[in-house]
């Protein structure tokens, strides 16, 4: 079960970012709230809304001059790769120790997008799919869509945080799955999966001949510490020679709507890739491609001092979390700007987020959505869990979890009425 984490600090009062040059204190609430995005606008205005990915920033600097220098231009076609593969290549180096082929890599809309192509060209309908729940609830709604079948691998947890279940992958691979679709860093736990971790998907996957597609998303965003990304198509591994790893610029720089994601194999899965349909490439949006690319090549200076900034508010979450509400049980994540919380010891029934707007007037995403497919007699993942977003200013994580904690409490029975 995951544990209440023990953080740097408890403050008496809220905190305030130590990164002089936030990004997330860049907006005040009134600014935030006159955004015309899916975060800002799916709830009403007494609503503090920490549910959808999108990340309260300004755009960085170099990437607002090149969107600029594009709508002054007209430069609103269809897209190209442009120079977005080998930007990436030189960034996958200097960050992670990658060096994928340039060559090879092919753009997509986005992640989800990508991921059900390359399921497309290496399955066939009715194969299974394993997938750790909790997981992203697109990945069990589109592999349906496309008439695959989920099956799905929980997460072990302790007091340690979360670790994939080698047993359960071993299980499933034998059982006759035909892919793995692997989310590192996790979402919505923020686990780092570890180089031994990542080892032994590989050799399960060669040994039963399971087709690996990795969603690393959210790499760019891996907190300090222990933990280092590793992009799986850089093991020395027959089965990570032959993955396909999905990477997009994306939530690091706050882009989802511009559309531009890369499809990246590994050295043994180029004709796999070149496989996928040209549509794909032809869906992409121009303005993510330039965004992308300026953020690969020039954006790493504002994505540090947003690191430094999400260091922080994961942190602050954590105090507030200890000193109004102990018993929501939650680990540190390692990455991204999302928070796993476990509101099961105060009985707040399946589904704590439909009460937590109700009650508290907070916007969190709804954990049974992020394991759907329990397997048989066991309980879901995701019941009495939420997921909250902090990227967003510091008061508005504090008032959040203050709101949170004088929320009504059930009934002596448990449950919401």
């Amino acid at each position: 079960m995951p544990t209440s984490h023990t953080s740097r600090t408890t403050p008496a009062t809220p905190a305030t970012p130590t990164c002089a040059k936030s990004p997330l204190t860049h907006y005040t609430l009134a600014q935030l709230r006159r955004r015309r995005s899916v975060k800002w606008t799916e709830f009403p205005p007494d609503v503090l809304p920490m549910r959808i990915a999108e990340m309260d920033t300004p755009l960085a600097e170099p990437i607002a001059d090149a969107l600029a220098r594009a709508v002054s231009d007209g430069d609103t076609g269809y897209a190209t790769p442009g120079r977005l593969p080998e930007l990436f290549a030189a960034f996958a180096g200097r960050r992670y120790g990658w060096h994928p082929a340039a060559q090879a890599m092919r753009i997509a809309p986005d992640v989800m997008s990508g991921i059900v192509e390359i399921l497309r060209v290496t399955t066939g309908p009715g194969d299974a799919v394993v997938v750790n729940t909790p997981g992203y609830p697109p990945y069990f709604t589109q592999l349906d869509r496309i008439g695959l079948r989920v099956v799905s691998s929980p997460l072990l947890s302790g007091p340690d945080g979360y670790r994939l279940d080698l047993d359960r992958l071993e299980h499933a691979f034998t059982a006759g799955a035909k892919a793995f679709l692997l989310c590192n860093p996790h979402n919505p736990t923020g686990t780092v999966f570890t180089p031994d971790e990542l080892s032994s998907v590989a050799e399960l996957a060669e040994r039963h001949d399971v087709q690996v597609v990795a969603d690393e998303i959210l790499a760019p965003l891996v907190h300090p510490g222990p933990r280092r990304h590793v992009a799986f198509p850089s093991l020395d591994r027959p089965a990570a020679a032959r993955s396909v790893a999905l990477v997009s610029a994306s939530k690091a720089w706050n882009l989802a709507g511009l559309k531009a994601a890369l499809i990246v194999p590994g050295p043994e899965a180029r004709a796999t890739v070149a496989a996928t349909d040209d549509e794909l490439a032809e869906a992409s949006g121009l303005f993510g491609v330039l965004a992308s690319e300026v953020a690969f090549a020039d954006g790493e200076p504002w994505l540090d001092e947003l690191l430094r900034a999400l260091d922080d508010n994961r942190h602050l979450l954590a105090d507030e979390l200890g000193r109004r509400l102990p018993r929501v049980r939650h680990q540190l994540p390692d990455a991204g700007f999302t928070s796993w919380l476990d509101f099961r010891e105060l009985r707040l029934a399946e589904d704590p987020a439909a009460q937590i707007l109700r009650t508290a007037r907070v916007g969190v995403s709804s954990g049974p959505r992020y394991s759907p497919h329990s397997p048989p007699g066991e309980a879901s993942p995701g019941h009495g869990f939420v997921r909250l977003n902090f990227a967003t200013r510091p008061d508005l994580v504090v008032e959040a979890v203050r709101r949170m904690a004088t929320a009504p409490a059930p009934s002596d029975g448990g449950g919401t009425r």
